[in-house]
């Protein structure tokens, strides 16, 4: 299959330019087809055949298998969550947090990487630590990062920043805080169904994200990543009886691996589209997406003066952060014309997310609208 035959399955993009990957990628009709089908079996067929929490426990075991092999990850190290924000609340939630503690994050992370860690400073007198960007990039270097880290407990990290589309050095960040002894938490919702990823090559202890934007798959669609052995120590806030091995045992025991982080009773819809997204991008070739993406990309960078493109020149994700003097109106104005983008609190600018779903004529309708603004 190649790109634009999928886009031909998505009705979002019949009436509109859309670049707004970042925030929410619109599913094509096998992918809602799918939650659909999920859903109606659950609630049609299976309550007088196999049983409705059977049929649910078969639609998660098949998305953890897919969300593995998307990452290259064992299933046993996959959690389900909704959505990246609450996949990073089970993991704050299930460290012994005091005032002798530390998390160090960096000034470009997303609300979901810095509410949590402002609501442990609150009410536990944990410390945070912000590392300072510039241009999407962490200002001063490994050494920052170093030095930061010292005596930490937890590093919370992006792997692409969702402000500039910048590639941080995840391995290499994750080397140095795990030598300073700190766990490291990967923000990676940016990184699956636009880049291959590999949570080996990345070490980290943790990794989130959720499937409603590049992935293409509904919202709802979350998951957790939780390297083995690291949740033996980790003791979740919630629980339920999808977290331990038996729910009727007079003591209960966690469950091995990451499934001590699932809760309890969840619509299997969701994942089922989850799951169905993550094969049909595999049936493209992730490969294939980000040569795209990089080609797309290109193009309208070329477009942009240098003065307002705050994203790199080369390629380093879909993601293309322009500067304009009024971001909203700026927005606004765009979507009078069909064209969907959206504006940063911080820098002043909008931020186009550019998919390998667009077309050519995509990126040149922007540019034309963007013409105003240069």
């Amino acid at each position: 299959m190649e790109p634009t035959d999928l886009r031909e399955t998505m009705p979002a993009l019949e009436s509109s330019v859309y670049c707004n990957w970042g925030a929410g990628g619109p599913s094509p009709r096998r992918v809602v087809e799918a939650a659909e089908s999920a859903l109606e079996h659950h609630e049609y067929e299976a309550p007088a055949a196999d049983g409705m929490y059977p049929a649910a426990f078969e639609g998660y075991d098949e998305a953890r298998v897919a969300v593995a092999g998307l990452l290259g990850a064992e299933p046993s190290e996959i959690a389900l969550t909704q959505s990246t924000t609450d996949g990073i609340n089970r993991v704050a939630g299930a460290l012994n947090w005091n005032e002798d503690d530390v998390v160090v994050r960096t000034d470009l992370e997303h609300s979901a990487g810095i509410l949590p860690w402002q609501r442990l400073e609150r009410e536990y007198g944990v410390e945070v630590r912000v590392l300072e960007t510039e241009g999407g990039r962490l200002d001063g270097g490994l050494e920052a990062v170093t030095a930061a880290a010292e005596d930490a407990t937890l590093f919370c990290v992006s792997s692409l920043t969702w402000t500039h589309g910048t590639r941080l050095p995840i391995e290499a960040i994750v080397e140095a805080a795990h030598d300073a002894g700190a766990l490291v938490l990967v923000d990676a919702v940016q990184s699956p169904g636009q880049v291959p990823v590999d949570v080996r090559e990345w070490g980290a202890d943790f990794v989130v994200a959720a499937g409603h934007k590049w992935l293409l798959a509904p919202f709802g669609a979350g998951f957790l990543f939780v390297r083995d052995g690291v949740e033996e120590d980790l003791v979740p806030a919630a629980i339920g009886y999808r977290s331990v091995e038996d729910a009727n045992a007079t003591d209960y025991r966690y469950a091995a691996g990451a499934r001590r982080f699932e809760v309890g009773t969840a619509s299997p819809a969701p994942h089922a589209g989850l799951t169905e997204a993550i094969a049909i991008l595999e049936e493209i070739g992730l490969e294939t997406i980000q040569r795209r993406i990089e080609r797309l990309t290109d193009r309208l960078k070329e477009g942009v003066p240098d003065d307002r493109l705050l994203s790199p020149r080369s390629y380093e994700s879909g993601l293309v952060t322009i500067a304009v003097d009024d971001p909203e109106r700026t927005v606004e104005r765009l979507a009078d014309r069909e064209i969907v983008v959206r504006s940063l609190p911080n820098p002043d600018a909008i931020r186009a997310s550019i998919h390998a779903f667009n077309s050519r004529a995509d990126v040149d309708a922007l540019l034309e609208a963007l013409e105003a603004e240069f």
